[in-house]
């Protein structure tokens, strides 16, 4: 039987949208950058990435995290924007108020959408976030966001809001509304865990949109929060309006959630490649 190889195309393809992941590192490939550029892969994007920490991470926690120089993230970022150019940015770990206040003024000069995760604590529990920090959170960094997509307890350590039952969602995005970014999504993937649905809000302060999806029995989610906001940056960059980039993100993180497979001795990842094996 003879062998099937599949040629070169004959002329170059066709640029695919360029997206820009300004995140911290997971050794363990599950969330950070590592996720961020997985999803935009996935979603037919280009991603491109500037690192701003290395954590020692893996199926049971963080062992040890290493801030880089705001010198590196600054020249990163530049070196990818100036040339090659951006269509959507998504922000990850942004641990001190240096590093907060490096990256805000690098996205004020850009006129693309951007989607800030406010990365405060993995999902082991571990602070991401210095506490000196929160004040350029909220004064800096979320003034730039197109879209800032914290799950509960962000908004809580952002905001003093805390979300118990889904009513108190619109009270949570109207504080985060309150620092300035066009829309927010409170993510309520942490409320009722025995309930049937996952249930987000999306609003821009007018508008509403919920966006429910079935709750899936699977303790292998870390990275969830990452891939989102990296899906809803990679449909920015396709050209999708916010609610229509938030809908089809919330539709590739279930689907990666259900495939969500054990790793090591703790918990595993969400599969971010499970539309290539449906």
């Amino acid at each position: 039987m003879q062998s099937r190889t599949h040629s070169p195309p004959q002329s170059p393809s066709p640029i695919p949208p360029r997206v820009l992941t300004v995140a911290g590192s997971d050794s363990g490939g599950g969330a950070g950058i590592q996720a961020d550029l997985k999803t935009m892969l996935a979603l037919g994007t280009h991603g491109m990435s500037v690192l701003t920490a290395v954590t020692a991470q893996n199926s049971l926690g963080v062992q040890g995290a290493w801030e880089l120089p705001a010198e590196a993230v600054r020249a990163q970022f530049r070196s990818v924007v100036d040339d090659i150019g951006v269509q959507a940015v998504k922000t990850g770990m942004l641990s001190s108020a240096e590093l907060v206040e490096t990256v805000a003024g690098l996205l004020a000069g850009l006129t693309v959408p951007v989607v800030v995760d406010p990365v405060g604590v993995s999902k082991h529990g571990d602070s991401l976030l210095a506490a000196s920090a929160l004040d350029a959170v909220r004064t800096k960094l979320l003034p730039t966001a197109t879209v800032a997509t914290p799950n509960l307890d962000e908004v809580a350590q952002l905001t003093g809001v805390h979300v118990r039952e889904e009513a108190d969602m619109r009270r949570a995005a109207a504080a985060i509304l309150g620092f300035g970014p066009r829309w927010a999504l409170i993510k309520g993937g942490h409320l009722a865990a025995d309930a049937d649905e996952a249930v987000d809000l999306l609003t821009d302060g007018t508008e509403e949109h919920w966006l429910r999806a079935p709750r899936h029995d699977n303790r292998h989610t870390h990275g969830t929060g990452c891939t989102l906001a990296s899906a809803i940056a990679a449909q920015l960059a396709k050209g999708d309006t916010v609610p229509q980039a938030a809908a089809a993100a919330k539709d590739y993180v279930n689907g990666a959630i259900a495939a969500g497979f054990r790793l090591g001795a703790g918990i595993g990842p969400v599969d971010h490649g499970w539309r290539l094996r449906a």
